[in-house]
C-alpha cells in the first residue's frame, strides 16, 4: 500500500452554514483509491488525502478484473489514513460520495455479494457475442445491425458498439459461467457497488445508467427501456434504480461505518463516475466547455445541453453530474498508463543497473522522482522526436477506430534514435490522439481555443506544452488538477447539502493554475507527423489482427 499526503484550498461563495463542514470523497480508479477530506465553509480546503494501492487482473483472452474487496479494502485503509492524520472528529463528516472508473460488470446476488471478479472497462474479451449481438443480420450501418442500431440511437441516445461495453461482458458471463449468472440479482458499474457496501441500498448513477444503453435518456424518460431490454436479451430486473449525482444514495451503514472508522449515518450521495465528475472537477461548467484527461485512460469530453452521437468516430454523450446536461466523449484506452510503461520498462531497467553501482543511492528515492526526471529529460529533445512516432494503443483503443487488436509501436526509429528520444514520443503519441479525439468531436461541437486539462498527466509541464502545440490551442491546468475526480465529488456534496444553489455556482471555485500556449514555430512539424500518425491504425489494422486475435 502506497499512502501520500495534499494540501489545497479553492474559494467558495458566501457560505449558507455558519460552521465548517467536512466532507469525504474518494476517487477509485484503475491503479488506487485516492481519499480526500475536504473542509467546507468560507473556502472549500483539501485538508489531507491519501492514496491505497491494488492490482489488476488480466488474462491470455483479453480479460481485465479486479477484485470488489480490493476496491474497499483500499477506501477504507486510505478513509482510516486520513481521519487519523487529520485529528478530525469522524460526527464532523457531514457527506460522503464516490467518484470511479466507469463501464465495469460488478454482478452481484440478492445480499450484496459479488459473483465474480468484476470485469473493468479494459476488459476485451466477449468479442463473440458482440458480434452476435451486434453485427448478425442486414441491412447494417457501419458493419451493425441496422435496425438494432437505429432503434437503440432513438432510444438511449448510444449504442454498445465497443467490445468493451458492460452489455457484452453481461453476456459473457451468461454464456461462460451460466451458474453464476443464475444467481445474478443486480448488475452494478464500480461506484454503485462501493454505494451499496456503504449503504445496502442497490442503485444506479444515472452517468452509469446511460453508459450500459439500456436507458431511455430522452428528456422526461429517464428510466429503463424494456424494449431495448428485450432486443439486447437483458433481464430488466437485473438493473437497480436509478439516481442522480446529488441524491442522497442511502445512510452509512453501522458495519460500514466500523469498517471505514467513521460513525453510521452519513449520507452517502449518488456520486458518479469519473468523467462525469472530473468535468466538473475541470470546471467545464458551461455549454461546449471542453476538457482533456490524462490518466490511466484518456479522453476528450465536452459539456453538451443535448444528446450527440458519431457512430464512425465511437463518441456518444452520457448524461452527467448535472441535471439534464452530457458529456460528449471520445475515449483513449491507455494515455498516462503509457508514461508508467516508460517507467518501468525503459527507465527503471537502466536505473535498477546504476543502483546497483552505487548501494548508497536511496533507491525509493530516485524511484518517487523519476516522473520528474523523465519530464526534465524530454525537454532536451527537440519537437517532433527526430521524426520517431509512437502509437499508444497499449490495449487496444476505443475512438475514433474500435480495435481491441491495436497495440503501441515505434515507428521510424533511426541509428540515432535514443531512450530520450523514445520517452518524448509517449508523450507526443498520447497528445497525437488527443487532438485526433478532439478534430472529431468539433465535428459536432463548436471550437474551443481554450482546454482545460486534467488528470495525473496534468502534473507534467512537457506534456501540457506539446499538448499546446499539437492542438494550436491555449491549455489550462486547474489548480490541483491531478485530484479533479474528488473536486467533482466534493462539489457534488456541497449542491447536494445546500451549501452551493447549483453546479454552476462552483465555477469560481476551480482556478487555473498554469496556462501553455501553442508555439507556432513547432506546428509544421507536428502537423507533418499528425498527418502519419492517423494512417498508421489502417495501414496495419490487418498485421494488428494477424498478431493478436
Amino acid at each position: 500500500m502506497r499512502l501520500t499526503g495534499a494540501q489545497g484550498v479553492a474559494r467558495l461563495p458566501e457560505p449558507t452554514m455558519s460552521t465548517d463542514v467536512y466532507i469525504l470523497t474518494h476517487d477509485v480508479g484503475t491503479t488506487n483509491n485516492k481519499t480526500c477530506l475536504y473542509r467546507v465553509g468560507e473556502a472549500i480546503a483539501l485538508v489531507d488525502s491519501a492514496l491505497a494501492d491494488y492490482p489488476l487482473y488480466t488474462t491470455a483472452e483479453g480479460g481485465a478484473e479486479q477484485d470488489a474487496g480490493d476496491w474497499w479494502s483500499a477506501v477504507c485503509r486510505a478513509t482510516r489514513v486520513v481521519m487519523g492524520r487529520s485529528g478530525i472528529d469522524p460526527a464532523q463528516i457531514r457527506g460522503m460520495a464516490f467518484c470511479a472508473q466507469m463501464q465495469a460488470f460488478v454482478p452481484v446476488d440478492a445480499r450484496g455479494q459479488v459473483l465474480r471478479r468484476p470485469m473493468i472497462y479494459m476488459d476485451q474479451r466477449a468479442t463473440a457475442q458482440m458480434e452476435r449481438g451486434l453485427q448478425y443480420g442486414f441491412p447494417r450501418i457501419e458493419g451493425w445491425n441496422a435496425y438494432k442500431t437505429l432503434r437503440s440511437l432513438q432510444i438511449t441516445g448510444g449504442l454498445s458498439a465497443s467490445v468493451k461495453d458492460p452489455l457484452w461482458k453481461y453476456q459473457w458471463m451468461r454464456e461462460n459461467e451460466p451458474e453464476l449468472f443464475a444467481r445474478l440479482y443486480k448488475w452494478l458499474d464500480v461506484n454503485d457497488y462501493l454505494v451499496l457496501r456503504s449503504t445496502a441500498v442497490f442503485s444506479m448513477g444515472v452517468d452509469s445508467a446511460h453508459a450500459t444503453f439500456m436507458c431511455d435518456t430522452r428528456p422526461g424518460r429517464i428510466g429503463w427501456s424494456e424494449p431495448i431490454c428485450k432486443l439486447f436479451d437483458v433481464n430488466i430486473d437485473h438493473l437497480p434504480p436509478i439516481i442522480q449525482s446529488t441524491d442522497v444514495a442511502g445512510a452509512l451503514t453501522a458495519a460500514a461505518a466500523e469498517e471505514l472508522g467513521l460513525v453510521p449515518g452519513i449520507p452517502v450521495f449518488g456520486g458518479g463516475g469519473d468523467l462525469s465528475l472530473i468535468a466538473v472537477g475541470a470546471g467545464c461548467l458551461d455549454l461546449y466547455d471542453t476538457h482533456i484527461y490524462i490518466g490511466t485512460s484518456g479522453w476528450v469530453a465536452a459539456t453538451v445541453d443535448k444528446r450527440m452521437t458519431d457512430i464512425g468516430g465511437l463518441i456518444a454523450s452520457i448524461l452527467g453530474a448535472i441535471p439534464g446536461w452530457y458529456n460528449y466523449i471520445a475515449e483513449q484506452e491507455t494515455a498516462g498508463r503509457c508514461l508508467q510503461w516508460v517507467r518501468d520498462h525503459l527507465a527503471l531497467d537502466e536505473i535498477g543497473v546504476y543502483l546497483a553501482g552505487n548501494p548508497s543511492m536511496d533507491a525509493v528515492g530516485v524511484v518517487e522522482n523519476l516522473y520528474e526526471f523523465l519530464n526534465q529529460e524530454v525537454e532536451r529533445v527537440a519537437p517532433g522526436s527526430g521524426g520517431l512516432i509512437f502509437t499508444p494503443w497499449l490495449h487496444g483503443n476505443r475512438s475514433p477506430f474500435e480495435d481491441p487488436h491495436a497495440r503501441g509501436m515505434f515507428f521510424n526509429i533511426g541509428l540515432e534514435t535514443g531512450k530520450r528520444e523514445m520517452v518524448r514520443a509517449v508523450l507526443e503519441g498520447v497528445a497525437y490522439h488527443q487532438r485526433w479525439m478532439l478534430e472529431r468531436v468539433e465535428k459536432k461541437v463548436p471550437y474551443r481555443q481554450s482546454l482545460r486539462f486534467v488528470g495525473g498527466g496534468a502534473q507534467s509541464p512537457a506534456w501540457g506544452q506539446i499538448l499546446a502545440d499539437v492542438t494550436s490551442r491555449r491549455i489550462e491546468v486547474v489548480e490541483n488538477a491531478q485530484n479533479a475526480g474528488t473536486i467533482g465529488a466534493a462539489v457534488v456534496c456541497a449542491v447536494g447539502l445546500g451549501l452551493l444553489g447549483s453546479f454552476h455556482d462552483a465555477r469560481p471555485l476551480i482556478t487555473v493554475e498554469r496556462t501553455f500556449e501553442p508555439r507556432p514555430a513547432n506546428k509544421a512539424v507536428y502537423d507533418r507527423s499528425f498527418e502519419v500518425y492517423v494512417q498508421l491504425h489502417q495501414r496495419n489494422r490487418e498485421l494488428f489482427k494477424q498478431l493478436n486475435d
